[in-house]
């Protein structure tokens, strides 16, 4: 059985129903991957807990909980914004989404590829509540990247290969390869790093 345990009034059931049917079976079928054989359910229950117990990170990392949390957007390196529009217009808390995501056995960011004909796959987020080091596996209606284990350029293919828009894809390629070009370990073009798709 899959639990999934929240602190607040929303049902986490609607939460990931937002993501349509396709996102939907795509966050079952990855939790399912990384379920041993005799685990295996599409049975889900909801326990609902004050945050003192369904956030505390002591018992996230004892229970070994699949975390899947949302965010505004996601860099091509793994890191996340999920509180701030433009990074200075702050349109939520954090919540106890850090504790999930830096104590869970496997941390999920599930989000849309686009808001309207904004990507939120971008180069660079303006604003980091979750580091690349804390996020294991992003998901969005186009696929999924898999980041453990992977160099910086890797998990930057991977997200734009499988998580990005198809609209925008060719944009951020482009903005890889001026960054390569560049150097570092996390290579950026910083002048353009806000502006990549005004080409």
């Amino acid at each position: 059985m899959v639990a999934v345990r929240h602190s607040r009034f929303a049902s986490p059931v609607r939460a990931c129903a937002r993501l349509g049917s396709y996102g939907r079976e795509t966050l079952l079928l990855t939790l399912r991957r990384f379920q041993s054989h005799e685990q295996r359910t599409t049975d889900v229950s909801a326990v609902y807990d004050s945050a003192e117990i369904s956030n505390n990170p002591v018992l996230v990392d004892r229970f070994g909980v699949v975390a899947v949390n949302s965010a505004l957007e996601v860099d091509v390196y793994g890191h996340v914004n999920s509180t701030h529009v433009n990074g200075c217009r702050m349109i939520n808390g954090i919540s106890g989404s850090d504790d999930f995501t830096r104590n869970a056995l496997l941390s999920i960011i599930a989000l849309p590829s686009t808001a309207g004909d904004v990507s939120r796959v971008v180069p660079m987020v303006p604003h980091v509540d979750h580091t690349e080091h804390d996020v294991d596996v992003i998901i969005t209606e186009h696929g999924v990247a898999d980041l453990r284990g992977r160099s910086p350029r890797e998990r930057a293919t991977s997200l734009v290969e499988n998580c990005a828009h198809p609209d925008f894809q060719p944009a951020l390629r482009r903005y890889l390869e001026k960054a390569n070009r560049q150097g570092g370990y996390e290579p950026h073009v910083l002048e353009r790093s806000f502006s990549w798709n005004d080409e």
